[in-house]
């Protein structure tokens, strides 16, 4: 019996390493086609991210009419003044930041009240949330930051979210201006995403209310 069973081993060795090669050979197949989905997978999200997504953007159209009279006012492009409404509150006019800015274009109570001194008027509590008194405050403001910064967007938009004088600080400094008029480089992240924002909103914006 020993003997038969020594006789007969080498077969079933060699059947057990031919069902072990044909296992790897299973396992190294399915491990390829999930690499494969894998890659594939990658290669549809990067084209989706990179060619896709940039323009599945909703860009909210309301208070045209509102906005084309504070931008008019206020010697400004309606639809600069819509990029701006766009990226500081996506056109809610109850937004209420952590900073405790409030309506369409995210003013500040006290710059609120600062602007109303400049019509004579009295500011009161809960202003800001209405649509016409935030749209006519906030673009007196931007229109102020346009006429300083002669007209330049990019500073003009850094400044309405940054301050301005954190904008004639950085106009001061030739690591981020080379003309003290223009900024090269805007170094907080925060508004420098901010500010692409607004410029990318702008020009969709533009052919928005050119076209309305």
């Amino acid at each position: 019996m020993a003997e038969e069973k020594r006789r007969r081993s080498p077969k079933r060795a060699g059947k057990r390493k031919r069902a072990q090669r044909r296992r790897g050979k299973v396992i190294a197949i399915v491990i390829a086609a999930v690499l494969l989905l894998g890659i594939a997978g990658l290669g549809v999200r990067i084209v989706y991210e990179r060619f896709i997504a940039p323009s599945v953007v909703t860009y909210i159209v309301e208070y045209m009419d509102e906005i084309r009279a504070a931008a008019a006012e206020n010697g400004l492009e309606p639809a600069y003044v819509a990029a701006v409404v766009m990226a500081e509150s996506s056109y809610r006019p109850d937004a209420v930041s952590s900073a405790n800015a409030q309506g369409l274009m995210q003013l500040l109570p006290s710059t609120a009240e600062w602007i109303a001194g400049k019509f004579d008027e009295t500011y009161t509590e809960g202003a800001l949330f209405d649509p016409e008194t935030n749209l006519r405050y906030g673009c007196w403001y931007l229109g102020w930051l346009m006429r300083r910064y002669d007209g330049d967007m990019r500073c003009a938009s850094s400044a309405y979210h940054a301050g301005q004088g954190t904008v004639d600080g950085w106009l001061q400094n030739p690591d981020y201006s080379s003309d003290g008029k223009t900024l090269s480089v805007i170094p907080f992240d925060s508004t420098r995403t901010y500010v692409e924002r607004v410029l990318k909103y702008y020009e969709k914006y533009e052919v928005v209310y050119a076209n309305s």
